[in-house]
């Protein structure tokens, strides 16, 4: 097999990226970064935003191409759209990031079974769905490719109040993996990035003892930025991993390496 040259491992040149939950944040950032490294890419967003036109425009007026789509994937048909509307502006997609996910707080025992068929529908069901459009057209054009969902160390370490959404997690670990191992013989690689505590503009003045507890923690002593979970995807995507296939990386600063006792 030949070995790609240092200076092609993280270049998408070439490649259509579908990133959803795209329009801020965590999935803004992967968005750029992917466009950044060459990608055609395509914005996933629930409903209709200013950020997500936002995004696309920074792209654009760097050089990049993108367009942004409207897919609540908790919607049956609306993961097949979304791979239909990339490969119509740009050709079979290459890259699927699936970042889209709820994140309520909700003691467990307040926990209805709405709130819990919410929760695994989006999170989990909502990512399967779309890995399945993904792959249908990757197989049809020969094969390869990459998924990367985005998970949380929560599917390892829950937190009060996110029962429902920590067991979404795992269970996106685990579909990660199973995935993998079923997608591997087409060339299709799943892997999935868990980001720890990442800041956002809210998030040090909203919930100040939880940013308190974070950095008391953390052996990096900072919080997470958007651009480091970005980073990490752009890893698994390209092929500077292309021997990486099934694996969950935690982007935490080193919070999992803590002691628990």
């Amino acid at each position: 097999m030949t070995r790609p040259p240092v200076e092609a491992l993280l270049s998408l040149a070439g490649g259509v990226a579908v990133v959803t939950g795209a329009s801020q944040g965590i999935g803004a950032a992967i968005t750029m970064r992917l466009a950044e490294a060459g990608a055609a890419v395509v914005l996933g967003q629930r409903g209709v935003s200013g950020d997500a036109a936002r995004v696309v425009a920074a792209i654009e007026g760097a050089g990049g191409r993108a367009i942004s789509v409207s897919a609540d994937l908790a919607e049956d048909g609306a993961a097949e759209a979304l791979l239909a509307a990339a490969e119509v502006h740009f050709g079979t997609p290459t890259v699927l990031v699936n970042n889209a996910a709820a994140q309520p707080v909700k003691g467990f025992l307040d926990l209805t079974e709405a709130d819990w068929d919410a929760m695994l529908r989006t999170n989990v069901t909502g990512a399967a769905v779309t890995i399945r459009a993904f792959a249908t057209r990757r197989i049809a054009a020969g094969g390869g490719g990459a998924v990367v969902n985005i998970g949380s160390i929560e599917g390892l370490r829950p937190a009060p109040g996110h029962a429902h959404y920590a067991a979404s997690k795992a269970a996106l670990a685990q579909l990660t993996r199973g995935a993998a191992l079923e997608l591997g013989p087409h060339g299709i690689r799943v892997n999935l990035v868990a980001p720890g505590l990442t800041w956002s503009p809210s998030l040090e003045g909203g919930w100040p003892e939880g940013v308190a507890r974070w950095l008391d923690a953390v052996a990096l002593g900072r919080l997470g930025m958007p651009t480091d979970v970005a980073d990490a995807v752009l890893f698994l995507a390209s092929d500077a991993s292309r021997f990486v296939t099934g694996v969950e990386l935690p982007v935490d600063g080193g919070v999992l390496a803590r002691p628990a006792f």
